[in-house]
């Protein structure tokens, strides 16, 4: 029966691929504690993004009264590691998570930083040296949203455009590079390191 009023079919969301592997040291494995982990422990990997397929070893034991988790996780270009103890396992199991969750927070932000610089724009300032007493003063600038070039393009837009510099994204460090012309006519090539 057709209600005239459009369908719409729900699709299904992209979720990160997490591979957890639990291993039990001195005492029985319990599925509910393993659960638990589980439940807490996926959470971290939300703040990854479209992050690939992540690896987290999940290690817990008993040491006389301490009781200890221990979490590497990894992934591409991806390394984190925490571990703590506590009298209960899963307050241990709270703690490392807290741990796993803000170093991957952080790491989440400075690539989210980096993204965001990237797209950064450069204040361009040009200036005249007065002949009077030789000072030189800002004349005027000009706000630039420098565009990610590799060397080659860049020699060929400067050669183009009749300009003395360019102000370019570097495509292959990420940096803001200065591409000038020299007075021979050959090129110069500015790159601060980071």
């Amino acid at each position: 029966m057709h209600t005239g009023l459009p369908r719409f079919t729900a699709m299904p969301q992209r979720r990160n691929f997490m591979h957890m592997e639990f291993t039990f040291k001195n005492f029985e494995p319990s599925e509910h504690l393993k659960k638990y982990a589980r439940r807490r422990l996926e959470k971290a990997g939300r703040f990854l993004g479209k992050s690939p397929a992540l690896d987290m070893v999940v290690i817990l034991s008993i040491d006389k009264h301490r009781q200890k988790a221990e979490v590497k996780l990894s992934g591409e270009g991806l390394n984190f590691s925490a571990s703590e103890q506590s009298d209960d396992m899963y307050a241990s199991i709270d703690l490392v998570t807290d741990k796993i969750e803000s170093q991957v927070r952080k790491a989440a932000a400075r690539s989210h930083e980096r993204r965001k610089s990237r797209n950064a724009n450069v204040d361009v300032y040009t200036y005249d040296v007065e002949e009077a007493d030789g000072v030189k003063v800002v004349n005027g600038s000009e706000n630039y949203a420098p565009k990610p070039l590799h060397l080659d393009e860049a020699v060929l837009q400067l050669d183009q455009s009749g300009n003395d510099f360019l102000v370019f994204l570097h495509a292959d460090n990420e940096r803001i590079n200065v591409l000038y012309k020299k007075r021979s006519g050959d090129f110069g090539l500015i790159d601060p390191l980071a």
